[in-house]
Order: C-alpha cells, then structure tokens, then sequence
C-alpha cells in the first residue's frame, strides 16, 4: 500500500524567546547557541498546551486537505509533554475535532513519534481497519524544561504539526524503525508524583513493621527512598552522547531506508529531518554525499520541538512551495529511547 498525503497543518505560540532573551537569565549568549545548535529563537506557549496547539494544527490539516472530522478514521497523536495523563491528548483532539468515527490513541518516543505514527498508520490502514488517518506530533516542551540548565533548555521550543494520510493501492515504500533501550539514559525524563499524605502514612507503618533481618533490607530502603521521593518532571540529557548517537544512525538508517526500497540517494528531491540541531543536519548531508540545499530546516526559528519538529517544517515546505506534487521525500527523526527512523513518501 502506498501512503498518500492529504494536507498538513501546524500551529506555532506567539512568544518567541530569542537567545539575547536567554543571556538575562542564564549564562550564555547568542554566539555561544548559534555556534553550538544553529538556533536562533524558539516559541514558548502561553496559556495554550500541547492539547490547544494539536487541535489548531489539526484543524488546519483538514481544511488542506478538504475533508470533513467525519472522514478521519483513526487519531494517533505523538506527545511527551501532554497536558494531561487521561484521558490521552488524541481523545481530546477526537472530541474537539468532532471526528466521531476515530478511534484514537497516544504515543510516546519523543522526537521519533511522527515517524512512528506514520508507521502506525501505514499498519493500520494495510490491515483494513482504517483509510484515512490524522497523525498529529505536538509538544510543550517548556512545561518540563530544567531553565537552570543552559545546555538543554536553550534547545528546545513548542509547537505542533499535524498531517492526514491516506493509503492507496500499489506498491509503498517500507519504513524502518529502530530502539536502543540500553542507551535510553542519555535522554530522560523521569516523572516522580507527589506521594499523597495518606499514602506515605501507610508506608511509614510498613516500614515500622519491618525488622531488620537481611532479607528486609532491600524493603526498607525501597520504603525509606519512596519517602523521600520528591515530585520533579524535567528534562535532562547527555547532550554529547544525543549528538554522537545522531550523527552516526540517522545516515545509516537512512541508507537502510533506501536499500530496502531500491531507491537512490540522488532520486531523493529532499530530506526532511528532524530538526535537533544544525550542526547535526549538516554532519548528516555531509555523510549521506548529499548537497545540503536538500536538507530545508528552521531550526533557526523554532529550536527542537521534538515529535512536532518534522511535521511543522513539512508543512511550511509545502506552504512555501517548496515541496510540491512528484517530489520524493525521506523523512527520519531520532531521539529518546534511543529511537530513530526513517521513511519514504511520494507527494
């Protein structure tokens, strides 16, 4: 089955944060970021959520793609800065979009999710079970950002892309995904809830109850640590290794992309890639032997947005005309997990 796109759509926060609006409260200052990441500025969302921007982004990949919320069968949205735990943000975009005949539901792998949501798609719709699906990437990353930490949080922005898919018959191109669990704590993000007054009194009985033979010594300091367990949701990553892991992967899942599918690096009109880093980019165009004109970003203005990154910047593309009907693309996205892919579309 070959996946055919419909329309995309993005919504960006009107704040913008430049690096000289960083530099008065962290140090560091425009140089230093520009010479490390290539970003510029990035969008902080105000009064809006992950929630909020996901369905203006959805919205307007409807109306690219003049459809109706009926039409849509299945919702998959990527997130890992949802407002809310339950119900999942895809629920609440079904409920606001009116797209009543969607079954939806939510992804977690950070800024690999709008690959793997396509991938997702892409099984669904070979399996029969739907025709016409929203994937949604969307991210507001400054809720969970440490801003004491310049070399994180100046990389990192809001925002979300949405685009609507479908699949026709004959043949598609096969994505390829991969997961490296093992070096997953080069980018984490642990959640650590609040312990409720009642709950830590109940445990503190347990642990009074607790003798001190060897076989509860492991009990007691899992009790004792779950006292002192702080609530903390904040990014925090070893951004040396993140950069290794991507400049050596994405070239080779890229190429692993392309052989599978018997298609040439040359045929490739260009590469859309998620946007972490402008050093990155430019080491992976200068690995695959590809010019760099086709590597489009705007990482420049809106930092990483994780799972929103790619979709965001496909939508500008196409707005600008800068990608049009014919066109082949590779899309590949790399993040926490580790995780990385890559795919091909026709437009």
């Amino acid at each position: 089955m070959k996946l055919k796109l419909l329309g995309t759509g993005s919504a960006i926060p009107e704040l913008k944060l430049t690096n000289a609006d960083l530099s008065t409260v962290l140090d560091t200052d425009d140089e230093w970021i520009r010479e490390r990441t290539g970003i510029g500025s990035r969008h902080i969302a105000v009064g809006e959520d992950a929630t909020t921007m996901a369905v203006r982004a959805s919205k307007k990949a409807l109306e690219a793609a003049g459809i109706s919320a009926e039409e849509i069968d299945a919702i998959i949205v990527s997130t890992t800065s949802g407002s809310d735990l339950l119900p999942a943000t895809a629920c609440i975009v079904q409920r606001e979009l009116g797209a009543k005949n969607a079954f939806a539901f939510d992804i977690s792998v950070a800024c690999t999710g709008f690959i793997t949501g396509l991938t997702t798609a892409l099984g669904y719709m070979e399996m029969g079970m739907c025709k016409t699906v929203l994937v949604v990437g969307t991210e507001c990353l400054s809720k969970i950002m440490n801003w004491n930490d310049r070399g994180s949080c100046i990389l990192f922005g809001d925002g979300a892309g949405a685009c609507i898919v479908t699949g026709h018959s004959g043949k598609g191109y096969k994505p390829v995904i991969h997961t490296n669990g093992k070096d997953g704590g080069a980018l984490t993000c642990r959640q650590m809830y609040a312990k409720d007054e009642n709950l830590r009194k109940i445990i503190k009985i347990k642990l009074a109850e607790l003798d001190n033979n060897e076989h509860n010594r492991e009990l007691k300091e899992q009790y004792e640590a779950a006292l002192n367990e702080q609530e903390n949701v904040q990014v925090a990553m070893d951004g040396k290794a993140v950069f290794q892991f991507a400049v050596r992967q994405v070239p080779n899942v890229i190429n692993e992309v392309l052989k599978l599918n018997e298609v040439e690096p040359d045929s490739i009109d260009r590469y859309v890639l998620h946007q972490a880093n402008r050093r990155i980019i430019e080491s992976i165009a200068k690995r695959l032997k590809q010019p760099e004109n086709k590597f489009p970003t705007n990482v420049f203005e809106y930092g990483n947005t994780s799972s929103a990154s790619i979709p965001i910047l496909m939508d500008q593309l196409i707005e600008n005309g800068e990608l049009t009907a014919g066109m082949k693309i590779c899309i590949a996205g790399f993040g926490a997990g580790l995780t990385w892919g890559a795919m091909i579309i026709d437009l």
